[in-house]
């Protein structure tokens, strides 16, 4: 029995080793590890610090492989020989502490060698997205011959006593902003060479050490439960700032950001240059100096300029416009070939540098910088005889990618936070244009791990702030639907079958007499709709009005919604003591809606019985659950798309006003409403918003949504049944004459060539072998086989 379950578990984290393209022996995830990990002896453990630990060795010859196992709290970079091999651990929670594995043989030499590691904790000041124990490091040789680098006392460390945090740049932002502090780096404090074999490290303390590594599910002490990394590397270029927008206090070369040129400022000199890559992006920006001893450079980072109201604008334009956004400080010794690197990722369209030099002059050599996000590849493609959907093609999926990393982000400059309600869109997107499932098998794995006593996930994870939105907590039983959908993996949807019903019982318990929720705790967020500013009492926005007994269509559908998606994933795997369970309960809710809500004389359901109230949340989601008789529901969608005086969606709960298009027959209306879309591009927008201007987010991942619709709505192409194993291809064409496209599938691509000229349609459709469907024109249905269709309409 004991060996069936090493053998299931090593099954388990098969795709984790697939993923990094390296072997682990089982018994570094099944059990104890032999090195230990390891600390500064003296210096406080949960504090703001950055350290350096290193290792030499000596090698005869040079090994065919070296694999090493590697992690670190909160965040580490790991070198060989000066070279950068592995940065990590991909974030997660102590219960689930992540370790990457790396070969690093290509990288070693004969006679001495040194493996070098740079890590940080940022203490009070870590972002909300990272869970932290203790400043701590730990690697792990995988095989007898590696074992000599594993972690105990001959490793040797320093604390880097060159870096503070920077903070003053955050607090003047005046927003929600949790991805961390700034570096402010004292360049005479810099252990400059650290990471080379030729640095004389005699200086350094040997190690501390703790407890050995423990895999999941060992020990005792419930220190970090170590787990391979699940997901890939991240994906890294190089890029190249564009543009030098305005500068003063010195003349700016042309080719100084081609890196053909450097730029020497003279000494006693103040200088601000105002850099625009053009478009938003990810990653770590990288300054080399020459000289500059007392100099300080302030390197700022924003999405958009802002004006004297604060008020972004057109992105391209500059004019009467300042910086805002968080920065780093850094301050050269003097020395030659110094290199600024911040240590987490920053998000910048514009660049702002501004520099004081004091008695000596300072050579900026080259600014550079390098791309980094999950490796997502875009494999979908659609090209319409409409340009513009090519614009928001472009922009939705750079929008997508900024929104990506060891988890799926809300947005990459102010939170770096992984929501259930932006991931089940961004999940989608990732299905459908990537043909990749890793990320989204991770993030419901991640809410699923979040799941507190009361049955509902954390509204975000991994996130060492607690936060509840119970109607999040929905869309994850929506996003394991999604999965089910579009993935032949049947096992691992029923191992989160127990969790679900966690979520549905405690929202069981909400009912009132009326069979509607009633008021519940915590955070009951929708849309960022201006009408919903503000709860007086929760003290935030985005929650629809409820009555006083808590009453409120638009949550209580949306209960609704999911009860159904949850009666067909139990109805599916023989659980229909469940599913009979929940189909009565919506039965019961949409009824209590339809009473309780429809206004006959306007033909719209409020959003609390007995109100004035009315919004498209409540007449989409009626649509959804079927609250309104399925004939009569074209005629509400139709108000619904008509009627101004109705609260409004933002970009957000549009993706289910398309939901709800799709469902009526009118998703022929499609392209008309992405209007808002189009509307961005014309600002300047490099990346779709978080909500209409004024916004916070210029980059958000929910907004991405077109992405998925284009392909899923326009061209139509949809699973019709469980595991995408068959498929509807329904087009929506609007006034679209020309339409192409091609998108991933489990068994391959899928990919169709349309031309409509009104009463005539000309359709050729290619499917994977093993894909089979139907294709759907006004109504009609025509079998699609393996391999090529023609069909003619």
């Amino acid at each position: 029995m004991k060996n069936l379950l090493l053998l299931l578990l090593t099954l388990l984290f098969l795709p984790a080793s697939q993923a990094q393209n390296v072997p682990i022996n089982p018994k570094w995830i099944n059990g104890f590890w032999e090195a230990r990990w390891i600390i500064h002896p003296t210096a406080p453990a949960q504090e703001y610090g950055v350290y350096h630990f290193r290792k030499k060795f000596d090698l005869a010859t040079v090994p065919s492989t070296f694999i090493v196992h590697v992690s670190a709290d909160n965040r580490y970079r790991l070198l060989v020989n000066g070279k950068e091999v592995s940065l990590g651990p991909a974030r997660g929670d102590l219960r689930h502490w992540r370790f990457e594995s790396v070969d690093i043989a290509q990288h070693l030499h004969t006679g001495e060698n040194v493996l070098a590691a740079v890590v940080w904790n940022f203490g009070k000041h870590s972002p909300a997205a990272q869970t932290t124990q203790q400043t701590a490091f730990i690697l792990q040789g995988e095989g007898e011959a590696e074992k000599i680098v594993n972690t105990d006392v001959s490793w040797k460390v320093v604390q880097n006593e060159a870096y503070s945090p920077e903070l003053k740049s955050f607090w003047d932002l005046h927003t929600y902003i949790v991805v961390g502090p700034g570096d402010i780096v004292d360049g005479k404090k810099y252990p400059w060479g650290w990471e080379s074999s030729g640095y004389d490290d005699s200086g350094w303390v040997s190690a501390g050490q703790l407890s050995t590594g423990q895999g999941f599910g060992r020990g005792t002490d419930g220190n970090w439960l170590l787990m391979p990394r699940d997901i890939p590397m991240m994906e890294s270029f190089p890029v190249r700032l564009q543009q030098v927008r305005r500068s003063s206090g010195v003349d700016v070369p042309a080719n100084l950001l081609k890196g053909t040129t450097s730029l020497t400022i003279p000494a006693n000199t103040t200088v601000s240059m105002l850099l625009d890559q053009t478009y938003l992006v990810t990653g770590y920006p990288e300054f080399t100096v020459n000289g500059g001893a007392e100099a300080e450079i302030k390197v700022s980072y924003s999405e958009a300029l802002f004006d004297a109201n604060r008020q972004k604008g057109n992105r391209n334009e500059i004019e009467g416009k300042e910086m805002r956004g968080y920065a780093d400080r850094f301050m050269p010794d003097g020395g030659e070939n110094r290199v600024f690197r911040p240590l987490w990722l920053r998000t910048w369209r514009y660049m702002q540098l501004d520099i004081q030099t004091g008695d000596q002059p300072l050579v900026l050599k080259d600014i550079q910088a390098s791309y980094t996000g999950y490796p997502f590849e875009e494999k979908a493609r659609i090209t319409t005889d409409q340009p513009w959907l090519s614009d928001v093609w472009k922009t939705g999926w750079r929008t997508a990618r900024l929104c990506a990393g060891e988890t799926y982000y809300d947005c990459p400059y102010y939170e770096q936070l992984q929501y259930v309600g932006d991931t089940r869109i961004q999940a989608l997107i990732s299905l459908y244009v990537a043909g990749d499932d890793r990320l989204m098998r991770r993030a419901i794995n991640d809410f699923e791990e979040s799941r507190l006593w009361n049955g509902l996930t954390q509204s975000r994870y991994p996130c060492q702030k607690l936060q509840l939105i119970p109607t999040y907590s929905l869309f994850w039983v929506s996003m394991i639907h999604d999965y089910w959908m579009h993935r032949p993996d049947t096992a691992y949807i029923h191992s989160l079958l127990p969790g679900t019903r966690a979520v549905l019982g405690w929202y069981e318990t909400q009912m009132n007499s009326q069979n509607l929720l009633k008021k519940t705790l915590w955070w009951n967020f929708v849309d960022w709709t201006d009408e919903w500013r503000n709860d007086p009492d929760a003290g935030i926005g985005g929650i629809p009005v409820q009555d006083a007994e808590g009453n409120s269509s638009i949550l209580s559908l949306q209960y609704a919604y999911t009860l159904r998606q949850a009666e067909e994933l139990h109805r599916a795997f023989g659980e229909n003591y469940y599913a009979d369970r929940y189909k009565k309960q919506r039965e019961q809710i949409v009824r209590a809606v339809y009473q309780r809500c429809w206004n006959s004389e306007k033909g719209l359901f409020s959003d609390v019985p007995g109100q004035d109230i009315y919004s498209q949340h409540a007449n989409m989601l009626a649509i959804l659950t079927d609250a309104v008789a399925e004939q009569e529901q074209p005629k509400l969608m139709q108000r619904i798309l008509e009627d101004k005086s109705l609260i409004q969606a933002t970009f957000y709960f549009k993706f289910y006003l398309f939901r709800a298009l799709v469902k009526t027959g009118m998703a022929d209306q499609y392209l008309p409403q992405i209007q808002p879309w189009r509307d961005m591009l014309d600002l300047g927008l490099t990346t779709f918003a978080e909500k209409p201007d004024p916004t916070r987010s210029d980059c958000h991942a929910w907004s991405a949504s077109p992405n998925y619709d284009l392909l899923a709505t326009v061209a139509g192409i949809t699973p019709a049944s469980p595991g995408f194993k068959t498929v509807r291809i329904a087009p929506a064409l609007g006034d679209l004459k020309q339409l192409t496209a091609s998108m991933p599938h489990p068994s391959g691509t899928i990919s169709m060539t349309l031309d409509n000229q009104g009463k005539k349609l000309k359709a050729e459709v290619e499917l994977p072998q093993g894909l089979s469907g139907v294709f759907e024109w006004k109504g009609k249905e025509y079998p699609l086989s393996p391999g090529k269709n023609l069909v003619k309409i």
